[in-house]
């Protein structure tokens, strides 16, 4: 037990209150004095005052939580996730419990720095942790429950051909915007894609996967690129940059994110991710030598491709060659009533402009994500994504209230609970 007492030191909620008392401590503007270390190599961070309706929300106590139903697993088969109601409010959670002591040296630093960045970071469109606690053998982290799952969920199971250009563009606003946040906190995210992106009942949208985060805080100076390569990152290859692939001694900073946040653009709006079948050397190479990945669509697939049939169509890879002649043109991303293809539409020039500039491949010419807000592409967002999103995601619903639905705890009542969360991809969302 000497191993599990150490890992609670390390991970226990009175050591990161630590954190807290350092932001408190903070003055001024977001750009803080430098706090805690949270990687083995003395990484350091900029801290703000945290919000008392994040974490110590939730009590932590596993007593105060009844479990229904697991919804997933990860990492190494350690991690399970179970859909949970919190007592004090039937509210439902999501319970990450993580078994300690089968977890390695290594993997208890991973997790440490993904809870202390939790701890500093505070923003409404970052995936916040309501509390973390121990309980006998395990971790506990108390996450709100994604009743829309992820944007990979929504693509996988209803939009298989992409989403509408609308709805893509409130689910980049809402990346954006945390995007903003983590670099001006000065990390680096490095893990951007769709399964990454939550979207809650009332329509919100998250930005979950902190455990690649990075900083580029250096003894108490911003640095300017780091080298450091993403760990545990096999699954997160096609989205990330080039620069961070080809790992020389350039090294990558912020921009590196705009780049993921490109291909996660084409992995909504077509449907599948672009390099996702390539070897892992030919992805390289692609990248390296410019290869730029692009919306598909009528003014990108040539007009004898649209005739065929999806499945003998070459615009399956998602990698362009460049706009090639077309037709009329269809309103933004919707496909066209006559055509055949799936592709058989039209996203507006502002979308494609938005995709090239996120792709280039020199890092420097990429806009930061403060300049993105301002992108033309977000002037067609009239409504709060509150009102507008699940409108937009419709004929997917919600799974959010099962008040009206037979107990969880009944033989029909779990069927019909388990059966709603089955195409939810939970082990990939990352928490």
């Amino acid at each position: 037990m000497s191993f599990l007492r150490w890992v609670s030191e390390k991970l226990s909620v009175e050591s990161l209150r630590d954190l807290e008392l350092f932001g408190e401590q903070a003055q001024g503007s977001i750009h803080r004095k430098p706090s805690t270390q949270i990687h083995e190599d003395s990484c350091e961070s900029l801290t703000s005052v945290p919000r008392p309706d994040t974490m110590g929300s939730f009590l932590p106590d596993s007593a105060s939580y009844e479990l229904l139903t697991i919804i997933g697993s990860g990492l190494e088969g350690l991690m399970t996730v179970n859909l949970a109601r919190y007592r004090p409010t039937g509210e439902h959670v999501a319970v990450r419990r993580i078994d300690l002591e089968s977890c390695t040296n290594d993997m208890v630093n991973y997790l440490q720095g993904e809870l202390h960045v939790s701890k500093l970071f505070h923003h409404p469109s970052i995936l916040p942790y309501k509390s973390i606690f121990i309980a006998e053998n395990e971790l506990w982290v108390i996450t709100p429950f994604m009743a829309y799952g992820s944007a990979r969920d929504l693509i996988t199971t209803h939009f298989t051909d992409g989403m509408s250009e609308l709805a893509i563009a409130y689910i980049l606003l809402g990346v954006i915007k945390a995007l903003e946040y983590i670099h001006h906190m000065g990390y680096v995210h490095r893990s951007v894609k769709a399964s990454h992106v939550l979207v809650s009942a009332d329509g919100q949208v998250f930005l979950s996967g902190l455990r690649s985060i990075f900083s580029l805080i250096r003894h108490g100076q911003r640095t300017r690129v780091v080298h450091n390569f993403p760990q545990y990152s096999v699954k997160v290859l096609p989205w990330l940059s080039p620069e961070v692939l080809q790992q020389n001694l350039q090294g990558y900073d912020f921009h590196s994110d705009i780049y993921s946040l490109g291909i996660t653009a084409c992995e909504l709006a077509n449907g599948h991710v672009p390099f996702k079948d390539m070897h892992a050397t030919q992805m390289l190479l692609e990248k390296l030598n410019g290869t730029v990945p692009c919306l598909l669509d009528t003014s990108t697939i040539p007009p004898e491709e649209l005739t065929m049939k999806p499945s003998c169509s070459g615009a399956d890879s998602g990698i362009c060659e460049g706009p090639g002649a077309s037709g009329s043109r269809h309103t933004n991303g919707e496909p066209s009533a006559t055509g055949p293809h799936p592709y058989s539409r039209t996203f507006s020039p502002h979308f494609h402009a938005f995709v090239e500039l996120c792709l280039q491949r020199d890092p420097e010419k990429r806009p930061s994500a403060s300049a993105l807000l301002g992108h033309p592409f977000f002037k067609q967002i009239k409504r709060r994504p509150s009102e507008a999103l699940p409108e937009l995601l419709q004929p997917v619903t919600a799974i959010a209230s099962y008040d009206c639905a037979p107990p969880a705890d009944s033989p029909n009542g779990m069927a019909s609970l388990e059966s709603s969360l089955s195409h939810l991809d939970v082990d990939d969302w990352d928490f």
